[in-house]
């Protein structure tokens, strides 16, 4: 696995990393819960196909501390544009997981001429009082790793510290990230996403993972039901709310195969 072309632009005042790799149409990608602190399997298996661009959240991993001067959703929604933007990604195919979904999903609210095709991995952004998405906040370190992916070894992997990185900064980055999106969500999730939905006209894949303990299955209908442009659900086995992590060639043919 080769590692992608590095980039960095400037967001509010702050450097935001982007990753760049393979040939052909660009496709972009919004990380998840967590962020990504390094390459994975699953953006390899996209950039077989497609130029995969993928440009960090403010204060995710790449994305220095650059969330916090974000105040409220309008803040973060406008600087995930301004990130979009500069990573050349307007009019392009977007997908994102979890965190990342629910500011692809705005893109194209708000800006629907700027996103081409959708695809969505269990979105943040929605609440049900009747069947509220776990709290990835109220957890115990512990239990977040079996939270987030349907095999807990898969999110130990991911955040753990690579040979070479400071072992004083890294924990420190990983924690800023799950702070960041606090920012965004906190406490419930719910920043009435679907509202706006009705103003997405991109054509939208919704991906849940089958053993997904954050968001409940019964928001992708509610997603489905709201979106202004056609969709479809599909639904990854052995996958849990990560599902891009759990099953990374599964979910990238997904992808590929919907934006084409």
């Amino acid at each position: 696995m080769s590692e992608p072309d590095v980039s960095t632009v400037e967001v509010n005042g702050f450097p935001t990393r982007i990753w760049r790799k393979g040939s052909g149409a660009p496709l972009g990608f919004l990380a998840g819960f967590g962020g990504l602190p390094r390459w994975v399997p699953f953006l390899d298996h996209l950039a077989e196909r497609r130029t995969v661009i993928v440009p960090s959240l403010p204060g995710f991993p790449g994305g220095d501390r650059g969330h916090a001067v974000l105040d409220s959703h309008l803040d973060w929604v406008l600087a995930v544009r301004q990130v979009i933007l500069a990573a050349g990604l307007h009019g392009a195919d977007l997908a994102g997981s979890s965190v990342g979904a629910s500011m692809a999903a705005e893109m194209a609210t708000l800006w629907p001429e700027s996103v081409r095709r959708l695809a969505l991995i269990a979105p943040f952004g929605l609440y049900d009082e009747a069947d509220p998405p776990a709290d990835p906040w109220a957890q115990r370190a512990d239990a977040l790793p079996g939270l987030l992916c349907a095999d807990p070894e898969t999110w130990r992997a991911l955040k753990a510290v690579p040979e070479g990185a400071n072992s004083v900064e890294w924990p420190i980055e990983q924690t800023r990230a799950s702070e960041a999106a606090a920012r965004i969500f906190w406490p419930l999730g719910n920043t009435r996403l679907e509202k706006r939905l009705p103003l997405v006209k991109a054509p939208t894949l919704l991906l849940w993972g089958e053993q997904d303990r954050v968001m409940p299955r019964r928001y992708a209908g509610r997603i489905a039901e709201c979106l202004g442009g056609p969709s479809e659900l599909r639904v990854i086995p052995g996958a849990g709310h990560l599902a891009e992590l759990d099953r990374p060639d599964m979910v990238a043919d997904a992808i590929l195969s919907w934006v084409g």
